[in-house]
Order: structure tokens, then C-alpha cells, then sequence
């Protein structure tokens, strides 16, 4: 027993790094995550407190805690023994293949990152870029919704920024969990969207099996309380029109196994801008008639270098305005008993419509539209003027001077993206941009329906 034993160096070394791991992972590392954990606890705890509706518990889960729970879930279980029978594959096949599209959507999320990074990022973003208008019955609208209801926001999709600009407005709010498509499942961008507690969706999957593993997340975050963004359009808009909204995720949060386990309020968002950063890559793609876009994530972020380089030298411009409206809710109690899916989408579409912000470019979009040939400044002014006096609280609210010194600025704004030229005291659309003049016009023509019947 006292005998002297010789090993080798390298071996002697690999014991010595077998028993500190066993330590490190039966000792330590259970103290830090111990430690961590109740520092996080605290950190949240206190977000709480300031939030107007606190981060549910679900959200907070442990990311494997909630895979396990979506793979054991009764109706999951069937429909991978149905997987397993329709492919004639055995059912632990069918299992692995439903942890994986559970992997695939399950999020990760961090509070620290969301409020920490995720918030401060948007605001910074969204306010050297925009200058941001929300309309004025906002906190009214979030403050009336019971705290024992889920909110989802059910949003037009104008542009990229929509999830930057809706994720800074709603900071005071909770935190929200967006329904994110593949385009974003690129490392390191889909670990950080993870950690701010979005879904990977995939939108043209038609396999049984991964429909209901997606759909009994949605089910269990909403019966959990999360707070959720929605795009019932499924993609960006083409031609800045409301595009006719998909089915998928609106039936998931209306026809649980037995009807949703507590209210879901659905709070209509009207999102429009003075200038959509896509907007001639989505015209490209109207005009081709696909949704093939050329813009990358590598374009994404060149632009935002090249801003930041912009404003150390000195040189930042804005690109206008970004507006978000809330409209009024609707709570799924009462309207789904008796009406379809169908209907609800429809119901939801015409409040963000009824609720779309109406800014100055898409204002005189409206009027280069109308008039193919020169107008002068001071006439721009008083056909706005008219329009905005009908608008009410549907545009911001302005005097006739600030009104008259926005026209001028919009005009300068769309003569940087290329749109107008300016001839001595005459501006006119440039021939080859028709038709991004109708792309903005078109956000806001269903407040017009005179140039429908007169166009007609």
C-alpha cells in the first residue's frame, strides 16, 4: 500500500485533469451557477418593478427544461408515433427528429442581454436613423389590458427596422418574443436573436410533425404569458400596401387544444416611415414578382458603419420619421367562440389600417402621384396642409409654419433618395422612379378613397 508507483508524465497529467473536471463540474461549477443564478434572480426582480408587465416566469425557463417539456408534450408524443408510422421509421427516429425542430425554435433568452444590450442597441439604432413618432393614446392602450392577459402584437411589416423599432418602444413595456424567419439563422446573428427570446420559424415546411412541435410552443408561451410580436403578413410588404395575412401562427394562439388557457388580447401596430431603407430592394422584387431579396446581412451592417463613420465626421442626416400606432385591441374571449380564424385575421388587418400613421413623404408621394408634371413648393404646402387637417391624430400635429418647414424637409429627404429633382422653384418625380413615389403613396392611399373613384 506504501509501495512507490511510477507512471508517465502525460498520464500522470491526465489524471490530474480528470479530477479537476470531476471537481470543477461536482463543486464549483454548481456554486456559480448557484451564484449567478440568484444575481440574476435579484436583476430581474428589480426590472419588474419598472416594467408594466413583468417577464413571466416561462420566459425565464432554462432552455433545456422547456425542450424536454415541448417533446413530452401529449400532443406532440402522437404525432411523432403518426411521424413514425407514415415514414415506416421507428418511433425514437421520429423522437430525434422532434427534439431537433425543438432545438431549432426553442429560444434561449437573457434578460441581461434583452434590457441590457438588446434595448440600448434598438434605441440608439432607431434614433440615429429616425426621428420617432407614436401615436397618442399608446401607454393608454397597454395600460388598459388586464395584467392576467397575454398581449401580441399583431404588426404591418414595412421594414427590417420594424423589429429594432417595436423592440425600443415596447423596453418600458415587457419583453417581446418575436416569430423570426430563416433568413436570420446565420451564426453569430441567430445566437443573438435567441437571446433576446425570439423563435426560428420556417416558412415553408409543410411536415406535420414540425407544425405541431411550432405549435404547441406558441400555445405553451402564450398559456405562459409571454408577450409576442407578431407579422400576419408573413413578410415584408412589396408594393406598401397591407399584403393579405397567413394563417399559421394566428391559429395557433386562437384554436389551442382547449381554447387558450387564459385571455390573449391582440393589440393592433400601424408601423410607417418617411423612408423604408429597403424600399427599392422590395420594389425590384414586386416588379420581378418573387420575394428573392437581394440585400444581406453583410449591406445591413456596412450601412450602420457607415452611419456611425457619418456622425464622427459630422455629417449625419436622418431619413424622417417612424411612426407606430397602436390601435384597438381585441381580446380573443367573446370573438373566437363564434367567428373564424378567417375573420379574426380580417378584423385585425382593418384596425392596423384603420390605425396607419400618415407622415409627410408618403403625403406628397400622394401628390407627385396625382401630378405627373412640375409643382411649386408653396402649392405642396397648402394640398398638405388641406390633407392634414382631415387626418386628425392620424399624422403628427403641426402649426402651419412647422407644417410648411416639414414639407420642405421631406422634399429635400426625397431628393437624397433620388426620387424628386429640383427645378429652379419646381419639383417633379424623376421619370425612372414612378414607382417608388407609388410605393409611399400607397401606405397611406386607403385614407384617400376619392383617388380611388377618381382614378377609376
Amino acid at each position: 500500500m506504501t509501495s512507490t508507483v511510477e507512471l508517465p508524465v502525460w498520464f500522470f497529467v491526465l489524471i490530474l485533469l480528470f479530477a479537476a473536471v470531476t471537481f470543477a463540474s461536482h463543486f464549483l461549477f454548481p456554486s456559480v451557477r448557484w451564484f449567478f443564478r440568484r444575481r440574476l434572480e435579484r436583476a430581474v426582480s428589480q426590472l419588474n418593478e419598472r416594467l408594466t408587465r413583468p417577464i413571466e416566469p416561462f420566459k425565464l425557463a432554462r432552455r433545456y427544461d422547456m425542450i424536454q417539456r415541448l417533446i413530452y408534450d401529449p400532443e406532440v408524443t402522437r404525432e411523432i408515433v403518426n411521424y413514425a408510422k407514415s415514414h415506416g421509421v421507428p418511433e425514437n427516429v421520429g423522437f430525434e427528429k422532434a427534439r431537433s425542430y425543438a432545438r431549432e425554435i426553442v429560444p434561449s433568452f437573457s434578460a441581461v442581454t434583452y434590457f441590457g444590450l438588446g434595448t440600448r442597441l434598438a434605441r440608439m439604432l432607431v434614433n440615429s436613423i429616425y426621428e420617432v413618432w407614436t401615436g397618442p393614446q399608446n401607454d393608454e392602450i397597454i395600460r388598459s389590458i388586464s395584467k392576467d392577459a397575454t398581449i401580441v402584437f399583431i404588426m404591418n411589416h414595412r421594414s427590417n427596422m420594424d423589429y429594432v423599432l417595436v423592440t425600443y418602444l415596447a423596453a418600458q413595456t415587457s419583453a417581446l418574443s418575436y416569430a423570426v424567419g430563416e433568413w436570420a439563422r446565420v451564426w453569430p446573428l441567430s445566437r443573438l436573436i435567441r437571446m433576446m427570446g425570439a423563435y426560428f420559424i420556417r416558412r415553408r415546411s409543410r411536415g406535420a410533425l414540425y407544425r405541431k412541435v411550432l405549435e404547441r410552443y406558441v400555445q405553451m408561451a402564450t398559456d405562459g404569458g409571454v408577450a409576442q410580436g407578431i407579422f400576419p403578413e408573413g413578410g415584408l410588404s412589396l408594393t406598401g400596401r397591407l399584403m393579405p395575412p397567413k394563417m399559421g401562427l394566428l391559429s395557433y394562439l386562437a384554436q389551442g387544444p382547449n381554447g387558450p388557457a387564459r385571455d390573449v388580447v391582440f393589440v393592433p401596430v400601424a408601423i410607417n416611415y418617411d423612408r423604408v431603407l429597403e424600399d427599392r430592394v422590395l420594389i425590384a422584387a414586386a416588379q420581378r414578382g418573387d420575394r428573392r431579396f437581394g440585400a444581406r446581412i453583410s449591406v445591413a451592417v456596412r450601412f450602420i458603419l457607415r452611419k456611425f463613420w457619418q456622425a464622427l465626421r459630422g455629417r449625419y442626416v436622418r431619413f424622417g420619421t417612424a411612426a407606430v400606432v397602436f390601435g384597438e385591441p381585441l381580446s380573443i374571449r367573446g370573438f373566437c367562440a363564434e367567428r373564424s380564424v378567417e375573420d379574426l385575421a380580417a378584423e385585425l388587418m382593418t384596425r392596423i389600417e384603420d390605425a396607419m400613421p400618415v407622415l409627410i413623404v408618403p403625403l406628397l408621394a400622394r401628390q407627385f402621384q396625382k401630378r405627373p408634371g412640375p409643382v411649386s413648393q408653396d402649392e405642396l404646402v397648402n394640398e398638405v396642409a388641406r390633407d392634414a387637417a382631415n387626418l386628425g391624430d392620424h399624422m403628427p400635429r403641426m402649426s402651419p409654419p412647422d407644417l410648411a418647414k416639414a414639407v420642405g424637409k421631406g422634399l429635400v429627404r426625397m431628393r437624397r433618395n433620388k426620387v424628386l429633382e429640383q427645378r429652379g422653384a419646381q419639383w417633379q418625380t424623376i421619370g425612372s422612379e414612378r414607382a417608388v413615389i407609388d410605393f409611399y403613396a400607397n401606405s397611406i392611399a386607403h385614407r384617400f378613397p376619392e383617388d380611388q373613384v377618381a382614378a377609376s
